[in-house]
């Protein structure tokens, strides 16, 4: 069946979906890249999370102000100019090497951090308005779908940027990156609904933090269990591969690029796994619990790590393990927010949530650096423990039942 025989509905959605994956590879490879070619430079832990430290915190904000934004002037716009912030910050990175100073580097991942995060905003707050609200149970599977390809695709940028690095060096492949990313921009400015998401009563700037209970709880444990992957996973796990167990590029980047890609493809199917009864989706408990199990593995892989004969094999089994259950905690959390949010200006609680993720990123990434630099990789493991066991006590705030929203969604 061709794309012209498909509802609009249906081809809005392809046109987010591809919007989405183009963008998230050039966003992991670019996230490798800068790892590895500046750890090979010989830039400490500490000195390459803070190459990051922009892109979260810019994150931070825009996540807030996004939402707004596309509540305003419609999700087409606030995907677009993700796209285009994003080239921008590409194109910065092509500067000569001797140009390519901290500052520098932090002020490109500040727009590819704004970049990202108007782009997932859009993304994810363009479902809600695409499925009717009657049908949590195909909500939770388009969540899922596009959460999990994303996450597979984020993986595949991984590797691509080690074999991007390894073959074309630094400069080559950001700019054959750049080059792929304006094609996209292009196709989107021509393809997307232009009144997608804006909302009908035009929302004040005050209205952008949540009076949902509901969204401030989830949100405040979304921010600890992203805090829990990122403070071992984004600086220190690349880091120690590299420099204790004496991995190259490739294989590091590699290697993190099947985990990455393990993880999305359990996201796309975890409704499968955590059931859907009678086309509702999972609630309060399915959150609790799922976190509850996550929260042991970085702490048995801490234990493992004391025993050298069997921490390598532990490390990378306990890896597995927690990609599995994090992939399932991450899936549940991006449906709920998107069944507790209000459909008329759906990204404003949507923006708020992702608020609250890149404040979790921020800090497990600026803790990753310093902590793997003074403590080891041991200490990030017991703090991801801990942060997860903190998302898992803030699910008891959940409603123990679905909340209806305020407003239908838009056909």
């Amino acid at each position: 069946m061709g794309l012209s025989n498909l509802s609009a509905g249906v081809r809005q959605y392809l046109v987010v979906t591809g919007n989405y994956w183009a963008f998230t590879l050039t966003d992991g490879a670019l996230r490798m890249l800068v790892v590895l070619h500046f750890h090979a430079l010989g830039y400490s832990p500490l000195e390459i999370a803070l190459l990051f430290l922009f892109y979260e915190f810019f994150g931070v904000v825009t996540n807030l102000v996004g939402g707004w934004l596309g509540a305003r002037i419609g999700l087409n716009r606030t995907m677009n100019i993700g796209l285009g912030f994003q080239i921008i910050a590409l194109s910065m990175l092509l500067v000569p090497p001797p140009w390519l100073t901290v500052i520098w580097v932090m002020a490109a991942q500040a727009l590819s951090g704004i970049a990202k995060d108007l782009n997932k905003m859009s993304a994810k707050s363009a479902i809600k308005l695409l499925v009717p609200d009657e049908a949590q149970g195909t909500l939770y599977k388009w969540v899922a779908l596009l959460t999990g390809s994303k996450n597979a695709l984020k993986g595949v940028g991984f590797f691509m940027g080690g074999a991007l690095l390894a073959a074309l060096g630094f400069t080559g492949a950001v700019g054959a990156m750049t080059l792929g990313l304006v094609l996209v921009f292009i196709s989107s400015l021509m393809l997307l609904k232009k009144d997608l998401g804006r909302a009908k009563n035009k929302p004040k700037f005050r209205q952008m933090l949540s009076k949902s209970r509901a969204i401030n709880v989830l949100s405040a444990a979304r921010m600890f269990l992203f805090g829990a992957r990122d403070v071992w996973f984004v600086v220190a796990l690349p880091v120690f591969l590299s420099q204790a167990l004496g991995w190259s590029h490739l294989w590091v980047g590699s290697f993190l690029a099947a985990w990455v890609i393990g993880y999305g493809i359990v996201q796309s199917i975890a409704p499968r796994i955590t059931g859907r009864n009678k086309g509702q989706g999972p609630g309060r408990t399915a959150a609790i619990g799922w976190a509850s199990a996550l929260a042991l593995v970085p702490a048995l892989i801490a234990l493992g790590l004391g025993h050298p004969e069997l921490g390598v094999i532990l490390l990378l089994g306990g890896l597995m393990l927690f990609g599995v259950l994090f992939a399932i905690n991450s899936s549940l959390h991006s449906y709920l927010i998107v069944s507790y949010a209000d459909a008329d200006g759906v990204s404003l609680d949507v923006g708020f949530y992702y608020m609250a993720n890149a404040m979790g990123r921020l800090i497990g990434t600026v803790l990753s650096g310093w902590l793997f630099q003074v403590y080891g990789l041991t200490v990030c493991l017991w703090v991801s423990a801990a942060f997860i066991a903190l998302a898992a006590l803030l699910s008891f705030g959940l409603p123990k039942t679905r909340q209806t929203p305020a407003s239908a969604p838009v056909p």
